[in-house]
């Protein structure tokens, strides 16, 4: 025996009808609030502002790289 049931609703009225809650307002804020974010950071999206952030982390690193190079053969022992 086969039986098919075919129901036929709006997702509000499936969450209603399982007893779960409305999260729509709070998705809608945090919606919101990304956008807000997204627009206040929009500023270090530019390739002018990323190509500072970037220098400046790779200057970092060559100085890092270089000392720990300095470090290494300071203590090597010498013949």
């Amino acid at each position: 025996m086969k039986v098919n049931i075919t129901i036929e609703c709006e997702p509000a009225e499936a969450r209603a009808f399982l007893g779960l809650p409305n999260v729509e307002p709070l998705n809608d804020h945090l919606v919101a609030e990304m956008k807000t974010r997204m627009d206040a950071n929009i500023s270090a999206m530019q390739p002018e502002e990323l190509m500072k952030s970037w220098a400046s982390f790779g200057m970092q690193a060559q100085d890092q790289f270089r000392q720990l190079m300095q470090a290494a053969t300071s203590t090597v022992a010498k013949p």
